[in-house]
């Protein structure tokens, strides 16, 4: 529950206008490169270091749901629907706020179209979240029901 009154209280430095950040916040200075072996890519709000990567979403969203937060899932993925089709959905956006798609991103990538449609899956009908949850996570039933939109 503190990870998720987290990511609600600084949404726009951890989802901002893509979500979500692979870690936060960016390493600054020469560390970077000790941190990640001196990968270009990797500056500061970029790819592995502070880049948003919308493949997250599936994680976000089954969080969401174990929490019984929805509203934060929903959020995310709004956001990531106004922008991964107009984008090509690519693999990660840079910028603190993860404004322009990554310098290097790769388009078109299955995982962030999985990391999508995973997410919206979850949310649509959350006993799906027990198709990926840990051993110990099946004995707990999530604290969302189905929806109220979902039909057959």
């Amino acid at each position: 529950m503190a990870i998720m009154d987290l990511i609600e209280s600084r949404w726009e430095e951890l989802a901002g206008e893509m979500p979500l950040k692979v870690c936060y916040p960016a390493i600054e200075s020469h560390e970077w490169r000790i941190v990640t072996g001196c990968d270009p890519k990797n500056t500061r709000w970029s790819y592995h270091n502070g880049g948003s990567w919308p493949v997250l979403l599936w994680l976000l969203t089954a969080a969401c749901i174990k929490t019984g937060r929805p509203q934060i899932a929903r959020r995310a993925i709004e956001l990531a629907e106004s922008r991964l089709l107009k984008d090509n959905w690519p693999e990660y956006y840079d910028g603190k706020l993860g404004r322009y798609v990554g310098k290097q991103a790769r388009k078109f990538q299955t995982w962030s179209v999985a990391g999508y449609l995973v997410a919206k899956m979850m949310l649509e009908d959350p006993s799906h979240l027990g198709m990926i949850a840990l051993e110990e996570d099946r004995q707990m039933k999530p604290v969302m029901k189905r929806s109220n939109s979902w039909t057959c």
